[in-house]
């Protein structure tokens, strides 16, 4: 199982293994959802969002996110495909 803050930093995958961006982990890691939205972080406050299982924070995301880009979405499985995050599965990281 991956850490939440490999999840969140994740941006591919290899097999059986999550590719982590590790520079931005390393510089971004200890932020909250809502800040990592603040800063346009999207993708990864959405990945942390969807870590949480927290619908609130799923909220905060979809809010930011449309307020930003001037798009009306409504629901979180419209962010899943945008964004590409999907819960799985995964025992190993791989940090670059």
């Amino acid at each position: 199982m991956l850490s939440g803050k490999d999840f969140i930093f994740t941006i591919g995958y290899d097999g059986p293994a999550a590719i982590v961006d590790g520079q931005a982990k390393k510089r971004y890691g200890a932020l909250s959802t809502r800040e990592l939205a603040e800063k346009g972080l999207f993708r990864a406050a959405y990945s942390s969002a969807v870590f949480s299982k927290n619908p609130e924070e799923i909220d905060i995301v979809v809010e930011l996110y449309n307020k930003a880009a001037g798009t009306a979405y409504t629901s979180a499985s419209s962010l899943d495909r945008l964004f590409g995050v999907f819960p799985v599965e995964v025992k190993r990281a791989i940090v670059l």
